[in-house]
């Protein structure tokens, strides 16, 4: 049996920090694979197409859809948002670990199509901390920002659907915490090709 690559999903609430360790992460695990979502919301300042995500219109988001390239997809906030199935299934097939940032609802979508994969929910210290962080970033609306904190606690609250919570208190730490993931679930006997290999 040949090694297959692990999919790590990364959720949690907006503002609790999925992107920034997710890119600390792959700064210091080049080897790893992102898997880029696709959406149909407008592009922010900074964000690269095919980067930041694969940004579409309305109407190519809907072909692919009925092509089946989205192994999930949803509408959130009035935008889409989607997981294509490729690169992500050829680097799986592949060997190549792979990383993908979802919202909740896109996350739980995921654990139907791929039961095996590892679930991790980054947490923020505390409520009062994603206020401000959502306040920070200065690229929604107030009336944005308020809809995306009253989804918050609702959110908060499908933790115990995930494999492993991560508090994202300190970047670093928090960083440090998800490589300590990967590392344990790949010494998981189910996901070694032969864990006995050389002992015969």
């Amino acid at each position: 049996m040949s090694r297959k690559g692990l999919l790590v999903v990364l959720s949690g609430p907006s503002g609790a920090g999925k992107g920034t360790v997710r890119a600390r992460l792959l700064e210091r695990r080049p080897d790893i694979r992102y898997g880029v979502s696709a959406t149909t919301r407008p592009r922010r300042p900074g964000e690269v197409d095919g980067v930041s995500y694969l940004f579409l219109s309305r109407e190519e988001f809907r072909s692919r859809v009925e092509r089946g390239e989205f192994a999930e997809w949803a509408e959130v906030y009035g935008n889409f948002y989607g997981t294509p199935r490729q690169p992500m299934e050829s680097w799986l097939a592949e060997g190549h670990d792979v990383i993908v940032e979802k919202d909740i609802q896109g996350a739980l979508a995921l654990k139907k199509v791929y039961p095996g994969a590892v679930y991790v929910f980054i947490l923020p210290p505390s409520f009062e901390v994603l206020r401000q962080r959502l306040g920070q970033r200065g690229t929604e609306t107030p009336e944005a920002q308020a809809r995306r904190l009253a989804c918050a606690s609702e959110e908060l609250s499908y933790v115990d659907r995930y494999d492993y919570a991560v508090v994202n208190d300190d970047l670093d730490a928090a960083v440090d915490r998800l490589a300590a993931i990967l590392v344990a679930e790949r010494c998981r006997v189910g996901r070694q090709p032969n864990p006995l290999d050389g002992y015969d």
